[in-house]
């Protein structure tokens, strides 16, 4: 079964190819960062815009670099949140339109779900079940995942998510969009010279909280900025603390993250881990990971950089899997849906909780 996918949740437009029995064919995305970064941030309306431009060209490509046509497609899969609404109605609209003209079924996919199951694109990837950490945008999450469509949430932010800590960091250290390659590059060049706290570290539950350490840095930087002032030095941190801080800010996150997903496969039992989201592809997190993991003889499974982002791969994935359960089962679920002229209506949900989802 072939498989179209449409990512189009925030500011990445990606497209792909996925076959039920060759694996993933093509892929091909588009990145929004430059566009955003002259603001400081993701702007609504011109990322629903560029998906507009991005979209159709992009599948063109696609197409072209698996060696297929619009004929050749079995079913049509797309992001239907969480996300921003004018973007995810973007690649509905035209998931949908396809699908309705070519007469073929569409399958909404989950973001998150897109996420957790992109480790299992790779050539050796996890068997269920396993422990899964979501670090992707607003979303910090440890999850338990028996299966497709099986999910239970074992630990949440309370408040900010890590990667809107990186983002808010960055933005107060002075550096550029997006915020956690920026933090992550800074670090390199930092000593531990300063101490901030590790929120929750011993709460004694899975629940993450990012609030009070990025405060933590505010204050941080303040105190030293106004140091730096008194001694008649430029208000501005100097380049060294300013990479010091990144590196504490650092260590704090990845200690964090680290002890959660060690406390998660000792509290299930489990004895395989993956992470996903664009705050795992940070190699500090991923060493300390691995070293976390392989002293307590688990495996740690991670999808390939590329796929660590918003892409296209991961949702044509995901949407296949949802597929071939379904077809497997011989029977209809709610979530398939075949565009028809009595039936054309589609949504979004900017929220949707993982949590909701249901085995096909």
């Amino acid at each position: 079964m072939l498989i179209l996918g449409f990512e189009s949740s925030c500011d990445e437009t990606g497209i792909a190819l996925y076959d039920t029995e060759q694996g993933l064919l093509a892929h091909a995305l588009h990145s929004q960062v430059t566009m955003h970064a002259e603001y400081g941030g993701v702007v609504p309306e011109l990322a629903s815009r560029d998906h507009i431009r991005r979209a159709l060209p992009l599948t063109e490509n696609v197409l072209q670099l698996a060696n297929k046509t619009l004929q050749d497609i079995d079913g049509i899969a797309y992001t239907q949140g969480p996300g921003l609404s004018g973007a995810l109605l973007v690649g509905i609209s035209i998931a949908q339109s396809l699908a309705f003209a070519l007469n073929i079924p569409t399958v909404a996919v989950h973001h998150l779900e897109g996420h957790l199951l992109a480790p299992l694109l790779e050539a050796n990837p996890p068997k269920f079940p396993f422990v899964a950490l979501l670090v992707s945008g607003g979303h910090t999450q440890l999850m338990r995942v028996t299966g497709i469509g099986d999910y239970e949430l074992l630990g949440d932010t309370l408040d900010d998510a890590a990667g809107e800590a990186f983002d808010k960091t960055a933005k107060l250290l002075g550096l550029g969009y997006p915020g956690g390659p920026a933090v992550a590059q800074l670090a390199r060049s930092g000593a531990p010279r300063f101490k901030l706290p590790r929120p929750l570290i011993n709460s004694g539950d899975l629940n993450f909280s990012f609030s009070g350490l990025k405060t933590a840095v505010l204050t941080l930087v303040n105190n030293n900025a106004q140091n730096n002032k008194q001694n008649n030095s430029e208000k501005q941190l100097d380049p060294q603390t300013k990479a010091d801080i990144a590196y504490e800010f650092q260590e704090a996150v990845t200690d964090i993250l680290t002890l959660k997903c060690m406390t998660a496969l000792r509290d299930t039992g489990l004895e395989s881990l993956i992470v996903s989201g664009g705050v795992g592809a940070n190699s500090r997190l991923r060493e300390r990971l691995n070293a976390a993991t392989e002293k307590r003889m688990c495996t740690v499974h991670y999808p390939r950089l590329e796929f660590c982002t918003d892409n296209g791969a991961m949702i044509a994935f995901a949407g296949a899997m949802r597929f071939k359960e379904i077809r497997s089962k011989e029977m209809q679920a709610k979530e398939i849906c075949h565009p028809t002229p009595e039936n054309y209506s589609f949504s979004v949900k900017a929220r949707w909780d993982l949590a909701e989802l249901q085995k096909p």
